[in-house]
């Protein structure tokens, strides 16, 4: 079993930056795509930036330029550096993993993250 710890959320002004990190223990996960999504009052949960194993990264045209995904598999953990924070990027961010293709649907992964607040104001 993998579990995956969120931290790094918090409030911020409109325009400034927060840099989310997601620690992974009970197994190396350099071999899985890693994906953080997000989820705000009254909506579905969205992809936001995956990360393949060979640390390919892939984002949500919302968010393209302005958040940037990475991993460190020698800490077995992986970052959503996020800058030029607007209002609608407030939400619960969450990790995920799976052992596979990096894949944009929420319902493909097996392991998540009990989530972390981010708060944008305008």
């Amino acid at each position: 079993q993998v579990q995956l710890v969120e931290s790094g959320g918090g409030l911020v002004q409109a325009g400034g930056s927060l840099r989310l990190s997601c620690a992974a223990s009970g197994r190396t996960v350099s071999s899985y795509a890693m994906g953080w999504f997000r989820q705000a009052p009254g909506k579905e949960r969205e992809f936001v930036a995956g990360i393949t194993w060979s640390s390919g990264g892939y984002y949500a045209d919302s968010v393209k330029g302005r958040f940037t995904i990475s991993r460190d598999n020698a800490k077995n953990t992986v970052y959503l550096q996020m800058d030029s924070l607007k209002p609608e990027d407030t939400a619960v961010y969450y990790c995920a993993g799976r052992l596979g293709a990096l894949v944009y649907s929420s319902g493909h992964y097996n392991y998540w993250g009990q989530g972390t607040q981010v708060t944008v104001s305008s």
